[in-house]
């Protein structure tokens, strides 16, 4: 029980600090007059990014054990899949959900040119990241790992250039609620104390769940990739439920899709660089789902200029997929 008990509060410091974090990336970005794009598909999206990327770095570099490395590996594998099926069968329900509010309905208005950007890095690395596990020459994973970081940094150039609107709204700044212009140290000061938060939760959820996975008798790979991005992610992605309703399509797929390029470079490389990155089993199928997922997607995007809700809505059944194989 005392295991189980140290897992929901862990999960619990992991979300406040996320709150405090994302919350103050949002004021950074606003104080420094960033544009709607870059704080949406990049900074909140990294923000937001951050709790399943800081749970694969503490357990495969802080944590020595077998079963450390395996909750790290279905952190890193977790997410995007996650992102590219579960999340986008509750941004395709929000719209049907809200369409009496929304300008346009039942039908996505999109940027198609930011969206398709997104997915197009996605499917430049993450196949190339699952590929390299199939192989063993430590050469060949320090040039991925070099890969997929270039090609991060890239991206972050192509956001930062575009132009876009720079008035946001957002919400009242957590350690400054009364002030409706605090100081950019109080905002500094809040990053720091959710990235704190994050950082301690962590380290206590790599413990847990290496503890709870025997007690249920599933492996610490298939319980973390189940449980790390839906608790982690799914929760904060819930801003583009609220942008959906706002009809701001192409920042509430922003969040996702950006989020999802961060995930196949960034925490990738990590697993690729300091872990076996041994791909098999349900990892494999989880991977190959993500990418059948989004190149779907693309396709579609391609094809007609935007994107389908009812496909969208595809891409639970994806997750269903999984879940059966999973268990």
């Amino acid at each position: 029980m005392l295991d189980f008990l140290w897992l929901v509060v862990s999960l619990g410091v992991i979300l406040g600090g996320c709150e405090v974090f994302t919350n103050g990336i949002e004021w950074t970005g606003k104080k420094l007059k960033f544009a709607e794009g870059v704080v949406g598909s990049l900074m909140a999206a990294v923000g937001t990014a951050l709790p399943e990327t800081l749970i694969p770095v503490i357990a495969i570099l802080f944590h020595t054990e077998a079963s450390s490395h395996q909750v790290g590996i279905g952190a890193i594998a977790g997410a995007p899949f996650m992102l590219s099926t579960l999340t986008l069968f509750v941004m395709a329900c929000a719209v049907y959900y809200y369409k009496g509010r929304r300008q346009h309905r039942d039908h996505l208005s999109l940027d198609s040119t930011v969206i398709g950007r997104d997915m197009a890095f996605f499917l430049m690395t993450y196949p190339v990241a699952i590929g390299v596990g199939l192989f063993h020459q430590q050469a060949i994973k320090w040039f991925v790992v070099a890969y997929l970081l270039g090609i991060y940094l890239y991206y972050v150039y192509l956001t930062l250039k575009a132009d876009g609107d720079v008035h946001h709204d957002v919400n009242p700044l957590h350690f400054a609620r009364n002030h409706h212009d605090p100081h950019l140290h109080i905002i500094g000061l809040q990053v720091i104390a959710g990235l704190a938060l994050i950082v301690g939760g962590a380290h206590f959820f790599v413990k847990s769940v290496a503890n709870v996975a025997p007690i249920l008798n599933i492996s610490p790979l298939v319980l973390s990739m189940i449980i790390t991005p839906v608790a982690t992610e799914l929760p904060e992605k819930l801003n583009s439920v609220i942008w959906v309703r706002r009809g701001k399509d192409t920042m509430a797929l922003g969040n996702i899709t950006g989020a999802l390029v961060f995930q196949s470079c960034f925490p990738v490389a990590i697993g690729i660089a300091f872990t076996p990155w041994e791909i098999e089993g349900v990892t494999l199928v989880s991977a190959f789902l993500a990418i059948g997922s989004i190149l779907y997607h693309y396709l579609w995007l391609k094809a007609r200029g935007s994107l389908s809700t009812r496909g969208l809505l595809l891409s639970g059944f994806f997750y269903l997929i999984f879940l059966f194989f999973a268990f």
